[in-house]
């Protein structure tokens, strides 16, 4: 039933795990892991009403019904054996969806992971959950909106960072109406630090091209708080010859393994401005990025982890848009704030503030507003087929949220720490994602009914 990483295929894994098999097998440094194969998760759903629960009690229902079933006797038996060969050690669970990590869609953060999970029950309810997490409002949202129902022949041929295209194509739940969902677990890395990078995806102001420049975010510990825009992180801009730029971010917290599961902490205050990449760690990540790049035979959005100076690479798929590497050289007007940030996603647009502390003030955002947010936290891009903008007061332009509004090609301003204190609900807003400024106009905008 279950399969050792190096078997894992597009077919029977999703692109997550089989791009991570193929690394592992060209001999990158991936963590020991085996997958639950979607075939399993196809036969456990067989006799589930989807359909019906969906109507009846939305996702809600529906992820309560997936989690409330019992995992058969010898699925519970063979985790418990795969756990044992793994050292009974604590592990990560994570999706390997047939609707993510492609050429055409990231997916990124629409799905749960679960790390240091710790013996074979937690990981067989952690197994449930990432399987009902196929059916989030977030997950759900972004299938309709950012899949092709199909790939077109003429893209049969093209690179789908190391997985075929005709591969994505043939996959069940290649569009948005019928997905399946493999779960990847793997040994868990307790991380130092972690982060996400880039490769061959922008161009720098000082002239190097797409293909000379890395970019690379990371924060103290896990990286949770990369991906999930929890921290603005520190941010490392490489070329061939070296570093080309480097921003200091505000790493006021990190998450760690805990006793049980997560645990998030706060961050000494010289810790959270210090980097906390030396510079032989950035060329070494530099050098990974590339070499990953060259394997797969496109650019890469990859997340590592560094745990006791060793480099583990966590997750590797195509980059869906490009990012845009500009300085702000704006200026304001006579009366009006210029807040500056990091420009996560390019392009201009004005309209409302509209100011949302969590999912209790879903309900007021409008067609049009201008999303200010503490944090790009994936369960909100839900958000972003109603918003023209977003700016948070944290997070860094390579966490999962960023990633989406550039696939949307919705612009965002990140990490603008006195965004609180700067903007009120329904003031008018100018953004420009490209350079990273966001024009805050002296009277508020009201709303139209």
């Amino acid at each position: 039933m279950l399969i050792h990483l190096s078997a894992a295929t597009p077919r029977n894994a999703g692109a997550k795990a089989a791009t991570l098999a193929r690394l592992a097998n060209a001999g990158f440094p991936v963590p020991p892991a085996f997958v639950v194969p979607t075939d399993i998760y196809s036969s456990f759903v067989a006799h589930l009403d989807i359909p019906s629960a969906l109507a009846q009690g939305g996702s809600t229902e529906l992820r309560r019904l997936i989690e409330s079933q019992l995992l058969p006797p010898r699925l519970l038996t063979e985790l418990t054996h795969a756990l044992h060969a793994l050292g009974d050690l604590p592990v990560a669970v994570r999706s390997s969806a047939t609707t993510e990590d492609t050429l055409h869609a990231s997916a990124a953060g629409q799905h749960d992971t679960h790390l240091a999970v710790h013996g074979p029950h937690a990981v067989a309810t952690k197994l449930l959950a990432t399987w009902s997490s196929l059916w989030t409002p977030r997950a759900t949202s972004y299938r309709r909106t950012a899949l092709p129902p199909a790939v077109s022949p003429a893209d049969a041929s093209a690179s789908d960072g190391g997985i075929n295209a005709l591969d994505v194509a043939l996959l069940p739940g290649a569009g948005a109406v019928d997905p399946a969902l493999a779960v990847l677990i793997q040994r868990h890395v307790d991380a130092d630090v972690a982060g996400v990078l880039f490769t061959g995806s922008a161009s720098h102001p000082s002239g190097h091209g797409a293909g000379d420049v890395t970019v690379i975010e990371a924060s103290w510990g896990l990286g949770e708080s990369v991906v999930q825009g929890l921290v603005t992180p520190d941010e490392f801009v490489v070329g061939a010859d070296g570093v080309l730029e480097v921003r200091l971010g505000d790493k006021r917290t990190r998450i760690d393994r805990g006793s049980d599961g997560t645990v998030s902490r706060d961050v000494p205050g010289e810790a959270r401005h210090r980097a906390c990449l030396t510079d032989d760690q950035v060329e070494r990540l530099r050098k990974l990025g590339q070499e990953v790049a060259e394997c797969l035979g496109a650019p890469q959005d990859i997340e590592f982890a560094i745990e006791d100076d060793h480099l583990w690479l966590l997750q590797a798929r195509p980059i869906t848009a490009d990012l845009v590497l500009r300085s702000s050289e704006a200026d304001a007007g006579e009366r009006e704030l210029v807040l500056r940030g990091t420009a996560g996603s390019a392009g201009v647009v004005r309209g409302p503030a509209r100011v949302v502390k969590g999912p209790g003030d879903f309900e007021k955002v409008a067609v049009g507003d201008i999303l200010v947010c503490p944090f790009t936290d994936p369960a909100w891009t839900v958000l972003f087929g109603v918003v023209a903008g977003v700016v948070t007061e944290a997070g860094g332009r390579l966490s999962h949220a960023a990633i989406v509004a550039r696939e949307r090609r919705i612009p965002a301003v990140l990490g603008i720490s006195s965004l609180h204190s700067s903007v009120q609900d329904g003031q008018l807003l100018t953004i420009d994602g490209s350079i990273g400024t966001v024009r805050v106009h002296p009277s508020p905008h009201p709303r139209v009914s």
